[in-house]
């Protein structure tokens, strides 16, 4: 695909996600405004109050400045009338992060994801800059450089880690391609850490993030009552009933990372002074915000063993971790270094440590004045404890001896090298196992593995390179037969009988009778069968004999 191609189709990914977001905003607050009978004189606050929840969204703090008549009106206090609304409804964030992370893997696919991922960041950075220019006004107005850079630097980063992503499984034809080949040309053992570092660090976050929403679920069940006395306390008729729930959807992505950072153990605050977390909850004055009464109110000390699960999701990295980087080496236990699993371990921990706190400071902010400035988990703690945890977990599955099948081999190739050192062949995967068949009449059979070849008085195994059933693993060359004169004439067609459970080779076929020796001549040809009399059926196995070719 053509690199104009690939900018145009960029581009047009950055309008889509913006206008999208913005429409979702306008549409809510436009249904709020109709059928809450507002005054058609102040139609243009509509777009101006759906930018200002597009740019929340986005992440943009918004500072409020409440008029000095509706502050005292509703009894706010002078010095609280000013304060910044920084706690944003992630619904709008995850939305742009998806349609960036499409456009930068499709822009990866075309070889082209350099000048998509900047196209698309710069036009995603332009829609932001026309909607804050558009929106001026006295309550709600944010930092001009914080409008525009922020809502792009998060395009940007969602794109890039799409395209990256992309370009390092399926090759981009530039940049990664050449960064991979220099890795590729290292030591075995490291060529594959980078790949397994995204991908157990990637593992860890989609763990997490499953653990935090199955959290909000059960504390959604558990204090449903008091969710619902908080929803008839607020007096909410339908049209309310229904933008408090869009809302709360928006804001689900922002409880899920607030259930991550309790079940890592730090928890979260709502408000100064207050934490909610495993090891307790000590709340104060809460808004009435249906959705906070999911908060527990009270915890048990048992509580406290979630934090195991982060380091479950660490160990389970570790393992899928430890899988593939035995793979790639194949690799006998203990020929494993150990310097590229310490790497993949802590690297691991540290990268799920940084996305976390990524998503904690995302997920914190301010939702008012006064206490309820410090809203959400801080970052800080909350890394440190996925860090730690992560790091327990991934190192216990990837430096931990692993287990040794008998022999120490740990696969095919293994397996043939123990077998050939200690001179017995390995055993076929398929099949039934038989004995050795040794046919105890004179002269009649040497067995070689479970076939039996039949010589006539006189005659020397003529089976070279295999062994003898019972020789313990020698060589044929090193067992001499001795000639055996003295054994009796048996009949012709009886000591021509070989055991037809595998195919008779030239070599097996043609063994060196000397005539001299047995007191006849060879015969020309041999034909017809062993007559049923004289052969032993359970000397020679489970299938009928069949006659050997001539001997010349």
């Amino acid at each position: 695909m053509h690199r104009l191609t690939v900018a145009l189709l960029a581009a047009f990914d950055a309008v889509v996600a913006a206008a999208a977001g913005l429409a979702v905003a306008l549409a809510a607050i436009t249904a709020l405004f109709l059928f809450g009978n507002g005054d058609p004189a102040q139609w243009n606050l509509l777009w101006v109050s759906a930018a200002s929840v597009w740019q929340l969204g986005n992440l943009v703090p918004l500072p409020i400045t409440l008029a000095d008549g509706y502050a005292a009106a509703v009894g706010i206090p002078a010095e609280a009338a000013s304060f910044t609304l920084s706690l944003a409804p992630l619904g709008f964030a995850v939305f742009t992060a998806v349609f960036a992370a499409r456009s930068g893997v499709r822009a990866a696919g075309a070889h082209a994801w350099i000048p998509g991922v900047i196209v698309g960041g710069l036009v995603y950075g332009a829609a932001a800059a026309g909607v804050a220019v558009t929106t001026v006004n006295p309550v709600a107005q944010p930092e001009l450089w914080q409008a525009i850079a922020i809502p792009a630097a998060l395009y940007v980063v969602a794109a890039l880690i799409g395209a990256v992503a992309a370009g390092w499984t399926a090759g981009d034809g530039g940049t990664l391609d050449a960064l991979r080949a220099r890795i590729d040309d290292g030591a075995p053992a490291w060529r594959v850490v980078p790949g397994l570092v995204a991908r157990g660090t990637a593992m860890v976050v989609v763990a997490l993030v499953g653990l935090g929403a199955a959290l909000v679920a059960v504390a959604v069940l558990a204090g449903g009552g008091e969710i619902i006395a908080l929803s008839e306390a607020a007096h909410l008729d339908v049209l309310g009933a229904i933008i408090t729930t869009l809302a709360t959807l928006a804001y689900l992505p922002t409880l899920i990372v607030w259930g991550v950072a309790w079940i890592a153990g730090p928890g979260f605050a709502i408000g100064t002074g207050t934490t909610v977390g495993p090891v307790g909850t000590q709340l104060g004055v809460v808004p009435g915000i249906p959705v906070l009464g999911a908060l527990p109110e009270t915890v048990s000390g048992w509580l406290l063993l979630v934090v195991l699960l982060p380091v479950a999701a660490g160990g389970f990295a570790g393992w899928a971790q430890r899988s593939r980087f035995v793979r790639a080496l194949d690799a006998a236990p203990g020929a494993e270094p150990v310097a590229p699993r310490l790497v993949l371990a802590g690297a691991t921990a540290v990268l799920a440590a940084a996305v976390t706190a990524a998503l904690a400071a995302a997920a914190s902010g301010g939702i008012g004045p006064g206490r309820f400035t410090v809203v959400g988990p801080d970052p800080g703690p909350v890394a440190l404890a996925v860090g730690l945890e992560v790091l327990v977990g991934a190192a216990i599955l990837l430096l931990s001896p692993r287990w040794q099948p008998r022999g120490g081999a740990t696969s095919r190739t293994d397996a043939l090298d123990v077998a050939d050192a200690e001179g017995d062949a390995p055993a076929t995967a398929t099949g039934d196992e038989e004995e050795p068949v040794v046919d105890e009449r004179p002269g009649a059979a040497v067995a070689v593995g479970a076939d039996a070849v039949g010589r006539r008085p006189g005659a020397t195994s003529a089976v070279r390179g295999m062994a003898p059933a019972g020789s313990g693993g020698r060589d044929a060359d090193q067992i001499a037969t001795a000639p055996l004169d003295d054994a009796p004439e048996t009949d012709a067609a009886e000591t021509d009988a070989l055991e037809t459970d595998e195919l008779v080779t030239d070599e097996l076929a043609t063994a060196d009778v000397d005539p001299a020796d047995t007191g006849a001549d060879a015969p020309e040809t041999r034909t017809g069968a062993p007559a049923d009399d004289d052969v032993d059926p359970a000397t020679l196995g489970r299938h009928r004999p069949r006659p050997l070719p001539p001997v010349d």
